[in-house]
């Protein structure tokens, strides 16, 4: 297994995901934009989507599907402010807002996203900036339907839900940066608790393995706990820094590094996207969704 460094100078990169060309996108949240990166070329912006983009996906539909959090990491505060809400981005770069309130209830900092089987788009909102010595703000995980309505699935306390996958099955698995928890809620409507990571991890983003395990980026650990389905310990895998997310690509993983702590007020284009090949593991197939309600252009 190779670890390598190949691209630099990132301003707080997550999320990343695969074009079907085999270009990888993430989001650089200091830059308010979706960046591209392609072998052989250097880092190129994809889309200015204002304020703080914090993870993209790609829809069944071609367009990107992004958790925009107003415009912060931290304590830092981006310039260009934007309305706390899931953003669309057209294949042809045209920027919409999707939806900032979900079942009456304003969005306030949307972090992660995953598209689940039965096509719905399932984020978390940690209710704020990152702040883990006054946790000031209670969570919510949250569904937006293809037809663009929405539900709050779970409402949580002050625990910082972050990154977000769905199973085969439906049941949506998540993890809270505070309490280092990973949980998963069943369709029956239960949560359940499949294990607390090492003190050493902070956890953020996480991808699903084909074989069920859960590769989950830990931003204090510079490397990624393995957890098995049923919450058991299976590995670690050091890479980078600052790791903050990753994306399977077959046997490859790309994970994305914000290269410093992210507890300042400074934008520090400090940050690395890294490929570990090969990776132990292939990742799951992801489930193709789309959001068929009208949105609004920014």
């Amino acid at each position: 297994m190779k670890t390598t460094r190949i691209a630099d100078g990132l301003g707080w990169p997550e999320g990343p995901a695969l074009l079907p060309d085999g270009r990888v996108i993430f989001v650089e949240t200091y830059r308010s934009q979706v960046s591209v990166w392609a072998r052989g070329r250097e880092v190129e912006p994809y889309a200015v989507v204002g304020g703080g983009p914090n993870a993209v996906i790609l829809g069944g539909d071609g367009a990107l599907y992004v958790t925009q959090n107003g415009g912060v990491v931290g304590p830092w505060r981006a310039a260009d402010q934007r309305p706390p809400s899931i953003q669309r981005v057209s294949p042809a770069g045209k920027v919409e807002i999707l939806a900032d309130r979900i079942d009456g209830r304003a969005l306030r900092a949307p972090n992660d996203l995953a598209f689940g089987p039965d096509g719905s788009l399932y984020f978390t909102d940690p209710g704020g900036p990152y702040d883990p010595v006054n946790r000031p703000d209670g969570g919510s995980i949250y569904r937006l339907g293809p037809d663009g309505s929405g539900e709050l699935l779970v409402e949580l306390p002050p625990v910082y839900p972050n990154g977000i996958a769905v199973e085969a099955d439906g049941s949506v698995v998540w993890v809270e940066s505070y309490t280092k928890a990973v949980k998963r809620w069943t369709t029956d409507g239960k949560v359940t608790l499949l294990c607390t990571l090492p003190e050493k991890s902070v956890p953020d983003g996480f991808k699903i393995a084909a074989n069920g395990d859960l590769y989950i980026t830990g931003v204090t650990a510079a490397g990624l706990d393995i957890i098995r389905r049923d919450g058991s310990y299976a590995g670690f895998l050091p890479v980078g820094v600052i790791p903050t997310n990753c994306a399977f690509a077959g046997r490859s993983l790309y994970v994305t590094d914000g290269g410093h702590q992210g507890l300042s007020t400074g934008a520090d284009m400090a940050g690395h996207l890294w490929l570990v090949e090969p990776a132990a593991a292939e990742g799951a197939p992801l489930f193709p969704g789309r959001i068929t309600t009208p949105a609004q252009g920014v």
